[in-house]
């Protein structure tokens, strides 16, 4: 067979993997939540933002260990970001029972807040680090230790925030029993590693075939891959009504996305992984933090009419921003 055909048919493959078993997990994690009482908003932020991010988890760990491709592993992380602000565009335009910015509760502005820190921080890192100015522990940037501890400290807010606010809902319990539910959450986290883990090298050897660089297939394609878990929950929370959850899903997974650019940095033996990345993905960061800016304008001004009849005017600026930084990094990659 052609290489070039076998290549983009493992692409797929591991795509339609990692979409399939994403979904299960995120099903079973909403059983889990709904059998040990967490609200619905918190299940959205955390737990299903963080499983549905487990595929960027561990293909970012996997491609500095495995493949030593740091730049899939950024690439991908930050792609993440871009691509679950585009799909809250996505489902703005899908969804017509309503403008979900006037829906969704003011407690997401919280979270995009976060979201443009950690971008923010991300884009300086690089910055610095091309300047040689970032100091390190070790081969670990100082800049992946602080993102570790503002992600803690995003947390900490996030929950007493919640807390404070969350209005007691009684869930309807669903028919598996919290045993049977963690046992499929086992399994399907267990299929989600596998395939995160073939993902970085099928995104090596695209790069090679098409002769693109590794930050172009991360952002881009490797990105796209391990978002469709976020894609697939978020547009089923849709579909029931569910937007808190819907919002906080993606933006709890861009909060998640930037852990691992930490993560992966403490995996990265060979020194601080700033330092060994395309300064391209600077462009990927500083997209994010601006799509998160426009989400935090939206929250609070909760627009509700549509341009054309169509979307809102602040997801038409998020995918604006998207195209920017594809074409942006489709040209680089060439």
């Amino acid at each position: 067979m052609n290489p070039v055909v076998l290549i983009w048919l493992q692409f797929i493959l591991c795509v339609g993997v990692i979409g399939v078993a994403g979904v299960r997990l995120s099903r079973y994690g909403d059983a889990i939540a709904a059998l040990t009482g967490l609200s619905r908003n918190w299940v959205g932020l955390i737990l299903v933002a963080t499983v549905t991010s487990l595929p960027e988890l561990v293909t970012g760990l996997s491609a500095v260990t495995v493949a030593a491709a740091p730049d899939i592993a950024v690439g991908d992380a930050l792609g993440s970001c871009v691509f679950n602000l585009a799909i809250l565009a996505m489902i703005d335009v899908s969804y017509r029972k309503g403008a979900i910015y006037a829906l969704a509760g003011p407690g997401h502005i919280m979270s995009a807040g976060f979201g443009v820190i950690l971008l923010a921080g991300v884009s300086l890192a690089m910055l610095l680090t091309t300047q040689g100015m970032m100091p390190s522990i070790g081969h670990v940037s100082f800049a992946s230790l602080a993102i570790f501890v503002m992600y803690l400290v995003a947390m900490r807010a996030l929950y007493l925030t919640e807390q404070r606010n969350t209005i007691t809902v009684v869930a309807e319990r669903p028919a598996l029993t919290l045993k049977s539910a963690m046992m499929g959450y086992g399994v399907a986290s267990a299929v989600i590693v596998g395939a995160g883990i073939w993902l970085p090298l099928i995104g090596v050897e695209l790069a090679q075939i098409m002769g693109w660089s590794n930050s172009f297939v991360g952002t881009l394609f490797v990105a796209f891959a391990t978002s469709v878990p976020e894609l697939a929950t978020t547009w089923g929370a849709i579909r029931i009504g569910a937007i808190d959850m819907a919002i906080g899903n993606l933006l709890g997974s861009n909060l998640f996305d930037v852990l691992i650019l930490a993560i992966d940095d403490f995996a990265y033996v060979a020194g601080p992984i700033y330092a060994h990345i395309s300064p391209i993905h600077a462009v990927s960061a500083l997209s994010a933090g601006l799509m998160s800016g426009a989400v935090i304008v939206a929250l609070a001004y909760r627009p509700v009419s549509r341009v054309w009849h169509t979307a809102s005017w602040a997801s038409i600026a998020l995918l604006a921003l998207y195209l920017l930084n594809a074409a942006v990094q489709f040209l680089h990659g060439q």
